[in-house]
């Protein structure tokens, strides 16, 4: 686990609950914008977005982990990561900054009441306990 604490992150809310993602998974981070519902496609996944000409799907974590009380915002962003060589979008309700660990712990059984498969750990910083997201389980499995 603490192979990670060389590694920097990009922290954000969802929820009011916070989570990181390792900066090299992270494309660019972009105001959320008009977004084209795709019908027959998972529940989760919002629609698509045209992103300089190159068209990305747009998948929101709240439907994903079946969180409610989701409103867009002023500090709503998505979040472009690359995953499994796609570019794929992740709404959250805010960017913080990017961190680093001074510890990291094994993920529990779940967190914040989502199941902990999707999560590579808890990062612990200063400011307490981030949780990190498995990107490529959370979008594809």
């Amino acid at each position: 686990m603490n192979d990670l604490l060389d590694i920097q992150f990009v922290a954000y809310e969802l929820s009011k609950e916070k989570y990181a993602l390792k900066v090299s998974d992270v494309h660019e981070i972009i105001r959320m914008q008009q977004i084209t519902p795709v019908h027959n496609s998972k529940q989760f996944l919002e629609g698509v977005i045209n992103l300089r000409g190159k068209i990305i799907p747009v998948v929101n974590l709240h439907k994903r982990f079946d969180l409610g009380n989701y409103k867009v915002t002023k500090s709503t962003r998505i979040i472009v990561v690359e995953s499994k060589g796609e570019m794929v979008g992740i709404i959250v309700d805010k960017v913080n900054h990017v961190i680093k660990f001074s510890d990291t712990q094994p993920p529990p059984d779940m967190v914040a009441g989502i199941d902990g498969e999707y999560f590579e750990g808890l990062g612990i910083t200063s400011e307490g306990v981030v949780s990190l997201l498995k990107i490529d389980v959370v979008l594809y499995e």
